[in-house]
Formats: structure tokens, sequence, C-alpha cells
């Protein structure tokens, strides 16, 4: 792409990219990015001359939509293809209460290989920029109004991309932007320590959730290898950091896989790890991906697992599964082209 993208930049950037004479151009360009204002003959506050020239300078976005799914319980899938070619997936989730939550992707394609994850079989393809980034957001408040949370759980891992993710919270929470209350945003990363010690003592403070899946050092190697470099107990210690530092409750996500993570002894051990950390625990039945060898668990074996966290004293939640039938469910995202 010749042109400036300019979703993704600051007032100040915008201004220097188009060397603009006046810095609060930028500002007045800017709030009209975020008020999802695309035509830069609507921006009716800027000057002919200016217009004309953030015609043959720039785009406010540099990814377009390609493909809108909708699930009947309310989840929305975007495919959206990128100037370079590539195909990233986002979701937006509805709760109980209406409220509206973003997932995006941080990557194209992701490094991590999750043994159960259908984003982990495709490798990576590089990280997304803050405007990639924040083009998710905007796109998916374009079909489903205003939302009231953004998750980075989407395609990648944050923690790898983690100064384009900085740059994108900065830009939402904008007083002049979107004004994203960064306590309605949530990171989720598989356990890299180096990010969560960094997120912890260089901000944004946001919400920070783990997937852990399994507090079984064997099983957790098999099923995710960041598990080789970040050892259960220095992740383990490194959440008590994080939660020490912030004031905020850290979520444990696992990911409950059929007669894989769901046993007394899988519980035991979940049970001991969470033991004297400011936690919740998350649970999300495994959705099916065909190409990928585990089962779903069913409603007993859920339940039974719940119970003997419960009776240990922890905060648990059972997800409720959404999205299947669109592939936009936690783990299924993957599509890689328009084809596939």
């Amino acid at each position: 792409m010749n042109k400036i993208a300019l979703t993704g930049l600051t007032p100040p950037q915008i201004t220097e990219q188009l060397s603009l004479n006046q810095s609060f151009r930028g500002k007045q360009i800017f709030k009209w990015i975020y008020s999802h204002e695309c035509d830069f003959d609507k921006m009716t506050n800027l000057s002919k001359d200016l217009r004309e020239l953030l015609k043959e300078k720039a785009v406010v976005r540099s990814s377009t939509v390609n493909q809108v799914l909708k699930d009947p319980d309310g989840t929305v899938k975007l495919q959206i293809k990128l100037s370079d070619g590539l195909f990233i997936e986002t979701v937006l989730l509805t709760d109980k209460s209406d409220r509206k939550t973003a997932c995006v992707s941080c990557q194209a394609g992701c490094a991590m290989k999750c043994a159960f994850c259908q984003t982990g079989t495709l490798g990576l393809a590089r990280n997304l920029t803050p405007g990639e980034i924040i083009e998710q957001f905007m796109y998916l408040e374009e079909v489903s109004g205003t939302l009231d949370n953004i998750v980075f759980m989407g395609m990648g891992e944050p923690m790898m991309n983690l100064d384009a993710i900085r740059t994108a919270i900065e830009i939402l929470s904008s007083p002049d932007g979107r004004n994203l209350s960064t306590r309605r945003i949530t990171l989720s990363t598989c356990g890299v320590i180096k990010g969560i010690y960094d997120l912890a003592d260089n901000g944004p403070l946001i919400r920070l959730a783990v997937s852990l899946t399994t507090a079984d050092e064997e099983l957790r190697e098999s099923l995710m290898p960041v598990q080789k470099g970040n050892p259960l107990a220095d992740l383990r210690e490194a959440i008590n950091y994080y939660a020490q530092k912030t004031g905020k409750r850290v979520t444990l996500e696992a990911a409950l896989l059929h007669n894989k993570n769901t046993g007394k002894e899988s519980a035991g051990r979940l049970i001991e790890f969470a033991r004297g950390l400011d936690v919740n625990i998350n649970l999300i039945p495994w959705n099916p991906i065909d190409t990928l060898p585990f089962e779903e668990p069913d409603a007993k074996e859920c339940r039974d697992f719940v119970t003997e966290l419960e009776k240990a004293g922890l905060n648990v939640t059972l997800r409720t599964r959404r999205g299947r039938t669109i592939k936009g469910a936690c783990g299924q995202l993957g599509k890689t082209s328009a084809e596939s």
C-alpha cells in the first residue's frame, strides 16, 4: 500500500506523516476516524484542500472485511483481508446480559503450537500493526453497534506483539478517540512469563488471563510447547506478581479435553496451583476441530470437575459455548484464505 493508513496513528503521528502545518488538524482527523467516518469528503470541519490532500495521500483503514458470519446465538465472526493478502478473523461475543465483547487477533497465525487450538496449526505469518488490531474493533462495532469490552484472545499470542497492543490500547482508550475504559480490556496469554512481568511493570493497567489448561507439568508440555521455557512454578510466581503489582485478579483459563485434564488428579493439581493466588478459574469445554485428535468433554465430566474446584473454595465459571456453527468459538479461529 502506497498510501498512509491513518487508523493506528496518534494525532501527532497523523500530523507528522501528512506534514500538516497545524497540529490541531491531526486531532480533528483522529476524532473523525474514531467516530467511524471513512469518507474524507464528510470530514466537514477540514478545509477542502486538506480533504483533497487526504484523498491523495491517505486511507482511513488498510484492511477490508471479506466475510461476515452470524451464529443464531448472536456471535458474529468477521474474516478480514489485510493489505498484503493475508487473512485474519475476529469475533463478537454477546453474553446473557447483552454485553458485547470484541475478541480480536494480534497476529496472522500463531507460533505457539498449542495442540488443541486451530490457530496453533497455522504457524506464524507476522505480527499485526496497531491499525490492523484497531480496525477489527471498528468493523465489529459497525456490524453490531457499540461494544462494551475488548479481549485479546483471538489469533496469536499477545505477549509476542505487546508493543503494537500497547499502541492500540492507547488509541482506543484516548478521550479524543473511542474512549474505551482500560477496565474493559483483557489480554490472554498462553503463559509467556517475560511478557507478564513486562505488562505488570510497564502497563497498561488491564486485566490478565492465563491459558493454563492443566497444572500437570508433563501433560501441559505435550499440549502447550510454551511450557518448555515457561515452567509452572515460574509461571505461578509471575501470576502472583501481576496480581500483587496491579491489584487485579487474574483469570486462569482451562480448555477441558475429554479424558485428558478433567479427572480428580487434574483437579487436584489445578487446586494446588491456584491455592494462595488471587485468581478466578474460567473453564472452557473444548470446541471441536475436525483435524485435531481430541474429544469434547460431556456435561457430567464438566460438572464433576467444577464441583472438585468449588469444594476447594475456588471461584469457578464454566463457559457457555457460543459461535460454534460459524467456527467462531474459542480455539476454532483459523481461516487463512477466502476459500478455506
